[in-house]
């Protein structure tokens, strides 16, 4: 069996309320820590890159090495995919000098042939069916661009569009009801909700992270700084992830006791 093909547990976690607590977390860090680093005079944005992308390669190298699902390392994957999308997204912007809006477009056909090569090799874009190393690596690629496109997406109606930060998040908070109650009340694929919503709640994130952190002049909203809310907002990350380490940890207990009883019956 090649590599690819090889067969491992489900290794995202179930999508429930604390998973998208979680994305948002993941969101509004990866955002303000990014900018913290990409745009600091002392390091250089070209250094800032490389180390973003170093990280997002260990990381995904030890999270499809295992075999299973395993809270902390999937969040850590989740987090550096925040941190590198973001600093992606301000790399075609600042380095290569693309508008916002061709990055944003750019990003958006990027993200749907890998939809296509996606469901044209595995048939399925299902997170619950990533039970090979193919289809996590098709899972991880779409991850990757959905932050990406988020980040752009929203630069461009907070910049471009000229909504500004605080109206952003309001304009995607009102975007990702769209997918929920498509899905609970009109009989929405849930695959298609799932992934509208996952992509939505980046520049939801992202914009909420921005109006928090940038500082003047560039800063529309409190403008705290990207240093402070890097902290802050990591804090936060870390007991969302720790909480649902430790409810993961219990629910093995649980299965662990109930499996002796099941094998009786």
């Amino acid at each position: 069996m090649s590599l690819l093909n090889r067969e491992t547990q489900v290794k995202v976690p179930e999508v429930a309320l604390l998973f998208w607590i979680a994305k948002l977390c993941t969101t509004c860090f990866g955002e303000a820590f990014s900018d913290y680093v990409f745009f600091n005079d002392y390091l250089g944005r070209t250094a800032a890159i490389l180390m973003g992308l170093a990280l997002i390669l260990i990381c995904y190298t030890i999270q499809i090495a295992t075999t299973k699902y395993i809270p902390l390392i999937y969040w850590l994957a989740v987090t550096a995919v925040a941190i590198f999308g973001t600093m992606s997204a301000d790399f075609l912007n600042k380095n290569l000098g693309m508008s916002l809006w061709e990055s944003t477009v750019l990003l958006l056909v990027l993200q749907a042939a890998v939809f296509y090569a996606w469901w044209k090799t595995e048939g399925t874009l299902d997170v619950h069916s990533i039970t090979t190393t193919r289809r996590e690596i098709f899972y991880w690629l779409t991850v990757y661009l959905t932050f990406s496109l988020g980040t752009a997406a929203g630069d461009f109606v907070s910049g471009t569009l000229g909504f500004g930060t605080l109206d952003s998040t309001l304009i995607f908070l009102g975007f990702i009801l769209v997918p929920l109650i498509g899905w609970k009340y009109l009989h929405l694929n849930s695959v298609l909700a799932f992934w509208l919503a996952y992509t939505i709640t980046r520049p939801l994130g992202a914009s909420f992270g921005d109006w928090l952190a940038v500082p003047a002049p560039y800063g529309d909203g409190l403008q705290i700084g990207t240093g402070p809310i890097s902290l802050y907002s990591g804090i936060v990350l870390l007991a969302v992830i720790g909480l649902i380490a430790y409810q993961y940890r219990r629910q093995e207990a649980r299965s662990a006791e109930l499996a002796p009883v099941a094998t009786v019956g």
